[in-house]
């Protein structure tokens, strides 16, 4: 005789962050990102979407590399993410998204605007991928890709996503190249 019986909360949960940790990170990151937007702009009038690079164009070089390398990982990253993997071209866009995620890092620790003069927290994950990148590629190298895939995808999450998607708060650079109030 079978038995059913309607999983436990808890235990649904813990299974979603065994399964998918990534997930609920991006969906904390867009939430907060979505409260804070929303504070930052009461009364300012309708939002509209727009594309003006020049301000990036006017920005100095070290800025400019650093959203070069923002952007090309990030496209990388969705590559490689939907890919097929183990292949060469894997490896080959591997290598590429992991240069691409190396100048995003260096270049951080020489843009200051938000605590100008000191490091802000953003710096600690930058400083968190040069640490977990070398990792990584050691992990696939001794083809150990469960690790691999962690790390990598840990990376692409936290080191891209979510400090991409806050610097799309409104009165930043991404901010003001896509949209305007």
């Amino acid at each position: 005789m079978i038995s059913i019986t309607a999983a436990k909360p808890e235990n649904a949960l813990r299974r979603l962050r065994q399964r998918h940790p990534y997930k609920i990170t991006a969906g904390v990151a867009v939430g907060v990102y979505a409260v804070i937007s929303h504070m930052m702009l009461q009364g300012e009038g309708p939002v509209r979407v727009r594309v003006d690079l020049t301000p990036l164009l006017q920005s100095p070089l070290v800025l400019q590399a650093h959203v070069v390398g923002a952007a090309l990982a990030f496209v990388i990253g969705c590559i490689l993410l939907a890919g097929v993997k183990g292949r060469a071209m894997h490896r080959t866009l591997g290598y590429v998204w992991v240069a691409a995620m190396v100048v995003t890092a260096l270049s951080s620790f020489f843009l200051q605007s938000i605590n100008p003069g000191s490091f802000s927290l953003i710096h600690a994950l930058s400083a968190w991928t040069m640490i977990v990148l070398p990792m990584g590629l050691a992990a696939a190298r001794r083809k150990n890709i469960a690790k691999h895939r962690k790390e990598m995808t840990g990376i692409f999450v936290g080191g891209l996503l979510v400090a991409g998607l806050f610097s799309f708060l409104p009165g930043r650079l991404m901010w003001h190249l896509f949209f305007a109030v």
